[in-house]
């Protein structure tokens, strides 16, 4: 509201200035360097716009007067109604309030007081800790915190972000190790925004509350990934999401109306020099957006499992964190060992769903898992040559993991990782020796590496597999993202030649 009113009295002075010149008094006289300097600065000040400049001589500028006042009548109506929600008519954080009390008077697990709630906006967790800090104090004898990027808030310990974190998950964040901390007193209740999504282990905490939904779900499971963690102590862990309307078609129709548009507007701005018509373009979008919405729509009623992402979430909002801990003695004591191996070790284990499952422990293994893993290989495969920008398409460049059956369809592409990772965790971790009678099973089945038909048709078909979905992200991240590069062809997948093998895993 403001901008605008600045604009018009800068256009009303424009045109005052204007209608009082006289065109026909102006004598035909050289106008020295001083004038000159001022005549360049007169010109500055009557233009608009930030990266395109627009003088104000060649606009219409009753009709933009116009235009400008209708929207600031519909802007200060807007206003008006939001100054009216004041705190206590704010139904949305009665609601946030009956939660905190519920939860704290009646913890889902004993003694356990603490709550995280999320934001996607820093005004909102500003506005948040504002309205709860004294009524948590006063009331319940808690102690509550935020943090907002650089910006950090807290009724208990020092103000500073590590530390809040700490105080508020000391179990997990080892406080007791830290001597200059305090070792008595907790923070209960911990208002975030998605700068702590990632990363952080807060599973001291039992009970997570959206505040508001991010139109992307994995964004809202990574930020229950806070709590929902190894090492939790907590028998029961509960999430809670605000949603942003009765109807989340309302919601999700605008944000996929929106990003369409914009999509478009990019690429086609492009003129004769698009790389995609039109039609695919639309056609790439709304396969992203809709499969998005659908996840929301089921994230609404059910849990969403990690397993039901497909290729078009990006793996970038996924965080690998238990695998790194849990590798990091290993590589440590195995490292040299590591170092000095050649490329294209494998190994053979049994499927807990194939012939030889009498060889797994079944017990370790679900109904989910047991259907899911069958005789097949994962392999890990390394990209050739300089692939430097192709971090936007595959992030953990150059290399790609890829499980594939021994039917040749690919269950688990590049771009689910995480999954791929645990099939081996879940039947690699803790052997030791190898499977001997698999082991001589696969060496007759090749001829003692004779024969490699098989396993080298499996590899084309997962190359193939890999190039097509590497070619579709690509395209995708080039009309949805207003930021995204074209990859160069140097520097795209078409075939094995492109990788070497890194390793790979023989499920039987």
């Amino acid at each position: 509201i403001q901008k605008i009113k600045r604009l018009e009295e800068k256009i009303i002075e424009f045109l005052s200035i204007e209608s009082d010149s006289d065109d026909d008094s102006i004598e035909a006289v050289e106008p020295d360097e001083e004038e000159l300097e001022e005549s360049e600065e007169d010109i500055n000040e009557w233009q608009v716009g930030k990266k395109l400049k627009f003088d104000f001589a060649d606009l219409r500028l009753e009709d933009w007067l116009k235009d400008l006042r209708k929207d600031k009548e519909a802007l200060v109506d807007l206003y008006n109604n939001a100054c009216a929600v004041k705190p206590d008519r704010d139904a949305k954080l009665r609601d946030l309030k009956e939660l905190i009390s519920n939860k704290l008077q009646q913890p889902i697990n004993e003694h356990n007081r603490k709550i995280i709630i999320f934001t996607a906006f820093a005004d909102t967790a500003y506005y948040l800790y504002g309205c709860l800090k004294e009524w948590v104090v006063k009331d319940f004898d808690a102690n509550i915190a935020m943090v907002a990027g650089s910006k950090t808030y807290t009724t208990f310990g020092r103000n500073e972000y590590s530390n809040i974190l700490t105080n508020f998950s000391p179990i997990s964040k080892d406080r007791d190790k830290r001597k200059t901390m305090p070792q008595d007193g907790e923070i209960d209740i911990l208002i975030a925004t998605d700068c702590i999504s990632e990363g952080q282990n807060l599973q001291d905490c039992d009970y997570l509350i959206n505040y508001d939904i991010h139109w992307n779900p994995v964004r809202i499971i990574q930020r229950f990934g806070r709590i929902d963690r190894l090492g939790s102590t907590n028998k029961t862990i509960q999430l809670v999401n605000f949603w942003p309307t009765k109807d989340l078609d309302n919601y999700i129709n605008l944000k996929e109306r929106v990003e369409s548009r914009m999509a478009l507007v990019d690429v086609t701005a492009t003129g004769e020099d698009n790389l995609l018509d039109t039609e695919q373009i639309k056609d790439l979008i709304e396969d992203d957006l809709k499969y998005r919405n659908q996840q929301l729509k089921k994230l609404r009623d059910e849990v969403l499992d990690l397993e039901d992402m497909s290729e078009s979430v990006s793996l970038t909002e996924f965080t690998f964190d238990d695998f790194r801990i849990e590798l990091m003695n290993f590589l440590q004591n195995n490292r040299k060992q590591l170092e000095e191996a050649p490329l294209g070790l494998y190994t053979v284990v049994p499927s807990p769903g194939g012939n030889y499952s009498h060889y797994c422990d079944l017990d370790l293994f679900s109904k989910t898992e047991q259907e899911i893993i069958k005789p097949g290989v994962v392999f890990c495969l390394k990209q050739k040559g300089d692939s430097k920008g192709n971090e936007e398409v595959n992030p953990l460049q150059p290399y790609f993991l890829v499980y594939i059956r021994d039917d040749g369809t690919v269950r688990f592409n590049y771009t689910n990782a995480k999954q791929i990772l645990e099939i081996y965790r879940i039947l690699c971790q803790g052997k030791a020796q190898p499977f001997e009678e698999l082991c001589e099973l696969f060496n007759t089945e090749t001829k003692n590496g004779e024969d490699m038909t098989k396993y080298n048709d499996l590899m084309q078909r997962a190359v193939n597999e890999i190039a097509r979905v590497f070619k579709f992200r690509s395209n995708q991240k080039l009309v949805s993202d207003r930021g995204a590069l074209l990859i160069p062809q140097e520097k795209q997948i078409d075939n094995t030649s492109n990788f070497e093998l890194v390793t790979w895993l023989v499920i039987k």
